[in-house]
């Protein structure tokens, strides 16, 4: 997802960039109303191209989108930043279910997922409330598996509710503080609500559109972008401007959060794996992978070529690696 636009630190900032943009007075309102307009296109076509496909569930502050998949083992997979169930079912899904029962989720402000309040969810927050679906589905100390932004969630998870996590397999995970945003995700970095939601209304749409294939061939580069990615991989629903809104509440969580979940990694004692691309453009595995894995007794680390979105791109390598970990 690229919305290339700035990075806007308040709702001055904003309202100096759509005057300049749409000029003034009634030709201001006029061109405000009439990408609100499209926005509102873009997110009802979005919901036609990718409608719920799964159940719901309410926990305290949320209500969870998820697919449940499957017999065996219980194996919980949390996507990342700007994604949602679909990175998942688009391949993975198929090569696990036949062994496993998966639990596919919306992270709370993610696909279908909502969440309570006007501001971020914090990445505890949103670790609890997936702990509370894992209980309320009667999982038995299940593999969670998170991918980028999702390892940092199952990471929060292993870390606030350690009995009920039976053990981590994390795909190109964020494990470290970030201190420089990547490119491809510099709009989602702003710390005002009121310039986060101006700009989902108004210019996250059409940007977003007109950047995507940039913004897709970074994400999964070097690896070459699936023709499907928006409807078979869900991305289409990742301009809705309530996406945008809670992804730019996920980039203030991680700048807030990730150093003090990084400080305890010595705390963990669960089987913890963890798997990155050699070529990932987005996360740097000499940062994200081999510190993380130094600081966790027992930790391990796997390395494969390609880029940031092998669990779609690779489906079969992560399946396999995945199930190895099921069995540690």
């Amino acid at each position: 997802m690229e919305i290339a636009l700035g990075n806007w630190k308040d709702g001055e900032a904003m309202a100096r960039f759509l005057k300049t943009v749409m000029g003034s007075g009634a030709t201001a309102l006029a061109a405000a109303a009439g990408l609100a307009a499209f926005t509102a296109w873009n997110r009802k076509r979005a919901e036609q191209l990718v409608p719920p496909e799964g159940q719901f569930a309410d926990v305290k502050g949320a209500r969870l989108h998820y697919r449940a998949i499957g017999e065996g083992t219980p194996i919980v997979l949390i996507h990342g930043l700007g994604g949602q169930l679909r990175n998942f079912t688009y391949a993975l899904s198929a090569l696990l279910s036949p062994h496993h029962r998966l639990v596919l989720v919306d992270r709370p402000g993610s696909g279908y997922s909502t969440y309570q309040g006007d501001g971020k969810c914090s990445l505890a927050a949103q670790a609890a409330m997936i702990v509370e679906l894992i209980d309320q589905l009667g999982l038995e100390r299940p593999l969670v598996v998170g991918h980028s932004l999702g390892g940092a969630i199952a990471l929060a998870m292993a870390l606030g509710h350690p009995d009920r996590i039976g053990g981590l397999a994390l795909l190109a995970p964020l494990t470290q503080p970030i201190e420089s945003i990547p490119p491809v995700f510099k709009a989602l970095d702003l710390s005002s609500p009121i310039a986060r939601t101006v700009l989902a209304w108004t210019l996250a749409a059409p940007a977003g559109r007109l950047g995507a294939d940039a913004a897709n061939a970074q994400i999964f580069g070097p690896e070459p972008v699936p023709a499907d990615f928006e409807t078979r991989g869900g991305a289409a629903l990742t301009l809705r401007p309530e996406a945008f809104v809670a992804a730019c509440g996920d980039v203030e969580a991680v700048r807030s959060e990730m150093a003090g979940i990084a400080t305890r990694y010595g705390e963990l004692s669960i089987p913890i794996g963890i798997m990155f691309a050699a070529g990932d453009l987005l996360l740097d595995p000499s940062v994200h992978g081999r510190p993380t894995v130094a600081a966790i007794k027992g930790a391990e680390l796997k390395m494969i070529d390609g880029g940031h979105m092998f669990p779609l791109t690779q489906p079969q390598v992560t399946a396999d690696w995945i199930m190895k970990r099921a069995k540690t």
